[in-house]
Order: structure tokens, then sequence, then C-alpha cells
């Protein structure tokens, strides 16, 4: 409410989508900003025009997203990853370790855990609740 759904910036570095009403995905964002000094862009998902990235509020509210500069996309555990890639050492580091093959999948699983569980979390509330498994 009062907020405007607008086309954002993505920067060289790609552009990050995360929960606007979930209190630790907003420090978790400070904490890139300040901390990890990435280069890469931070945008709520709720003030982004999704459909110009083709995504729905029912994929960003499940997990976070990264919009490279090309356009492609990355999600949950493979966004954070990239954010780290584009901070300053020993994060830099850090994201490309996530990144490799045996890695990614721990960290993917890892991610899905957080989200799950991130109204638990420093930060967070029960606005912070991932909505139920929808039937498939």
């Amino acid at each position: 409410m009062g907020h405007s759904r607008e086309s954002h910036r993505i920067s060289s570095a790609g552009l990050f989508l995360y929960d606007r009403d979930c209190g630790f995905c907003q420090r978790s964002v400070a904490f890139a900003r300040e901390r990890v000094r990435s280069r890469v862009s931070f945008a709520a998902w709720q003030d982004v025009d999704l459909k110009t990235f083709g995504l729905t509020p029912e994929q960003t509210d499940e997990q976070a997203w990264l919009v490279r500069p090309d356009r492609s996309l990355l999600a949950g555990g493979d966004a954070v990853a990239e954010v780290l890639r584009h901070g300053r050492l020993p994060f830099r580091l850090l994201g490309h370790l996530l990144g490799l093959p045996g890695l990614r999948s721990l960290t993917r699983v890892a991610y899905r855990v957080v989200a799950a569980n991130r109204y638990r979390l420093p930060g967070g509330s029960d606005t912070c609740a991932l909505p139920p498994p929808r039937d498939r």
C-alpha cells in the first residue's frame, strides 16, 4: 500500500528481489548492503513490475530471486550465492564456494530450510511465514 510498482534498474551485478513484508529478509538485505557490500542492487518484489522479469507474486513469495543484467534468473540459494560473489572479501570467496557443483546442492537445501523457518529467525515475525504449499 502506498508503494508504486516500477521498473527497477538492474545493476551490472544484477537485481535481487526480496520480500518487503519479511523482517528477516529486510535484515538480510541490510547485511548484504552494509557488511557484504554487494554490488547487486536490491528491491522489494512488491515494488517491482514482476511481469517485466517473467515472475509471479507466488514465485517471489516462495523464494528470493536475482535478475541478471541479461535478464536470466537465479532463485533461492543460487541468488544468495550471486549476491555474495559480488561482495567484498571474504564474502566473494564464500559466494564462489557456494556455487561449486557439490556445494550448490547443499546451498539450495539450506536456503529452503532457512526460508521455511524465516519467521523464527532474528528479525522474523509471523508475517515472514511462507504460504502453505500449493497442491501440485
